[in-house]
């Protein structure tokens, strides 16, 4: 399901695009819920940092009166939800082309001083991303986000075979995917929670089993489909078995 943010300073005007939009999703029937409206920036974020596989939609304000502006919490928001669609409504369209020099790629850019035209722009872009979401929806695999030193990546989940300990270094994980593998700082407690299809079957891997294609129960051992293999604990076994 799609979910909506709202970021607007003024409690008026915010107020009303949640009405509208409300209004909007009942009148179509679209998979969506206006999950979060408020005046903070911190606290979207703070809901994307617990729930970072989120389907966002971001109605924002560009000048939001706190050290972050809409541009830039738009750019924070690429950052932890790349295919989330970034609508900014603003009346401060000169600010717009530093959309372009924060690479947030925004959806769309809706003017405050014209309220019949707000209607009609907030029910396409709504359009716009319900039509996207059924089609992408069917077509990509789920995927997993990945803290990687000062980066947030994003690989599909079918890419990725298992993590390990690095030797020697409990808090230096090994991502292993289908032809690389990447070092990244982290532990395999948080790894694990990432996907239904994570499983620990070791104290030192974490599996997903989607890609495990055999069980060597006499070597305890699970081999993945790129060929490659990790232990796997007698009790984990039974379980995986």
């Amino acid at each position: 399901m799609l979910e909506i943010f709202i970021c607007e300073d003024n409690l008026a005007q915010r107020t009303n695009l949640e009405q509208l939009i409300q209004q909007v999703i009942m009148l179509n029937d679209w998979e969506m819920t206006l999950r979060l409206s408020t005046e903070s920036p911190l606290e979207i974020l703070a809901y994307l940092e617990k729930h970072p596989q989120t389907q966002g939609i971001y109605f924002l304000d560009v000048d939001l009166n706190t050290e972050m502006n809409g541009i830039q919490l738009g750019a924070a928001i690429r950052n932890c939800n790349p295919h989330g669609k970034i609508i900014f409504i603003t009346t401060h369209e000169e600010l717009l082309p530093l959309t372009f020099q924060y690479k947030v790629e925004a959806m769309d850019y809706i003017a405050k001083d014209n309220r019949d035209a707000i209607k009609q722009r907030v029910t396409e872009a709504l359009r716009q991303a319900q039509q996207h979401y059924l089609t992408t929806s069917q077509s990509l695999g789920e995927s997993i986000r990945f803290n990687i030193g000062n980066r947030i990546r994003w690989f599909e989940l079918s890419e990725v075979m298992f993590i390990e300990t690095a030797p020697g270094n409990s808090h230096k994980l090994i991502l292993h995917l289908n032809n690389s593998t990447i070092d990244f700082l982290g532990n395999l407690k948080e790894v694990e929670q990432l996907s239904s299809s994570f499983y620990r079957v070791h104290k030192s891997f974490v599996a997903n089993k989607q890609n495990i294609i055999e069980v060597d129960q006499k070597n305890r051992e699970v081999i993945f489909r790129n060929g490659e293999k990790c232990f796997v604990g007698r009790r984990q076994l039974k379980q995986l078995i």
